[in-house]
C-alpha cells in the first residue's frame, strides 16, 4: 500500500536561515546556512543542477536541529560557493576544501549526513581524515565505478545524459527541472513541491553550473574510491532508496560491506532524494543511528 506524503508543514520548517560566506585558509569561500545547537553535524548536498544544502536539506533539518548543530553547506561549484575550477582528483579535493572548512568554523569530530555527491565527497573525508569524523550516513552515494561482480559500464552515464537534456538545447527551464527530479531523485513525482522545483531552477541559472556544465573538465578527475573504503573507521550507514533510479540497492549493499563498520537500511517508497521524501521516516532512521552510542 503507497503511503501518504510525509514533508514537514510551516509550523516545523519555520523561516529559512540567513547564510553567511566563509573563507578558509586555502583562500576558497563556502556558503552555509546554520541552525540548532548541540553535536555538530554536516551536511552535504547532491550533484544534480541546482542542488544545494538547503535544497537538499531544508526540508529536514529542522527536525535535526531540535538536538543538534546542523550546519547546511553548498559545496564547492554549487550554489554561493566557489566555483573554483578542481584540477585534480575530485574527492581528495572535496576532502581538503572541507576540512579547511571545519577549521574555520573550529570544528573537530563531526557527524556527516550526505546525499549521493556529497556522500562520496564525504566518504573519501574520512578515508583521509578519520579524526574529524565520528559518523557518517549517505544516501544514494555512487564512490565505487564498479558493480557486485562485474564492471559497471559507464556508472556517470544517466547522470550526464540528465545533465545534457537539462542544460542542452534550448537551456534550462522550471519544466526541464520537474522532469530531471520526477524521472531521478523521486519515487512519488506527484509528491514533489513546486517551491523546490523552482528553487532548484533558480540555482541552476544563478551561478557558474552552466559554465561549468560547458567545461566539464572543470570539475576534476574522477576517482573510484574502492581502496579507501576499507580504511574508514567512522560507523557508516549506508542509506538507499529501493527505487533509486541510478543504481539499486545491491550495489548499497556491496558498498556497505566494503567500510569495515558499514550498515545498510533500505527505505520504501522512495527514490534517490530519501530525506526530501519521506524527512519524517529518514529523521527517525538517521537520527537513531547517530544518537545510539551518546547515551
Amino acid at each position: 500500500m503507497k503511503e501518504g506524503p510525509d514533508v514537514l508543514g510551516p509550523e516545523v520548517l519555520g523561516p529559512v536561515p540567513e547564510g553567511r560566506l566563509l573563507t578558509t585558509r586555502t583562500g576558497t569561500s563556502f556558503f552555509l546556512r546554520e541552525l540548532g545547537r548541540g553535536n555538530p553535524t554536516v551536511f552535504l548536498h547532491g550533484g544534480g543542477p541546482g542542488c544545494t544544502g538547503w535544497s537538499d536539506f531544508g526540508g529536514v533539518a529542522p527536525l535535526f536541529a531540535r538536538d543538534r548543530r546542523c550546519i547546511l553547506v553548498d559545496l564547492l561549484q554549487y550554489g554561493l560557493s566557489d566555483s573554483v575550477s578542481i584540477l585534480g582528483p575530485m574527492w581528495d579535493t572535496h576532502a581538503v576544501e572541507l576540512v579547511a572548512l571545519f577549521d574555520v568554523l573550529e570544528l573537530g569530530e563531526v557527524d556527516l549526513v550526505c546525499n549521493s555527491w556529497g556522500g562520496s565527497a564525504a566518504l573519501n573525508l574520512a578515508a583521509l581524515y578519520p579524526t574529524r569524523v565520528r559518523r557518517v550516513v549517505v544516501t544514494g552515494a555512487m564512490p565505487v565505478l564498479h558493480g557486485a561482480t562485474t564492471p559497471l559500464p559507464d556508472q556517470g552515464a544517466r547522470g550526464r545524459i540528465a545533465r545534457d537534456e537539462y542544460f542542452g538545447g534550448s537551456g534550462p527551464s522550471l519544466e526541464k527541472m520537474r522532469m530531471l527530479m520526477a524521472g531521478l531523485e523521486w519515487f512519488d513525482p506527484a509528491l514533489i513541491p513546486e517551491e523546490t522545483v523552482a528553487l532548484r531552477y533558480e540555482q541552476s541559472i544563478a551561478g557558474d553550473e552552466i559554465a561549468i556544465y560547458n567545461e566539464p573538465a572543470r570539475r576534476g578527475v574522477p576517482q573510484d574510491l574502492s581502496h579507501r573504503l576499507a580504511s574508514i573507521e567512522a560507523t557508516t550507514l549506508v542509506c538507499w532508496g529501493r527505487y533509486d533510479a541510478f543504481l539499486g540497492p545491491d550495489y548499497a549493499l556491496m558498498v556497505s560491506m566494503m567500510i569495515p563498520r558499514g550498515r545498510l537500511y533500505v527505505m520504501e517508497n522512495c527514490g534517490h532524494h530519501l530525506q526530501e521524501e519521506r524527512p519524517r521516516v529518514y529523521h527517525q532512521v538517521v537520527s537513531g543511528f547517530l544518537d545510539e552510542d551518546r547515551s
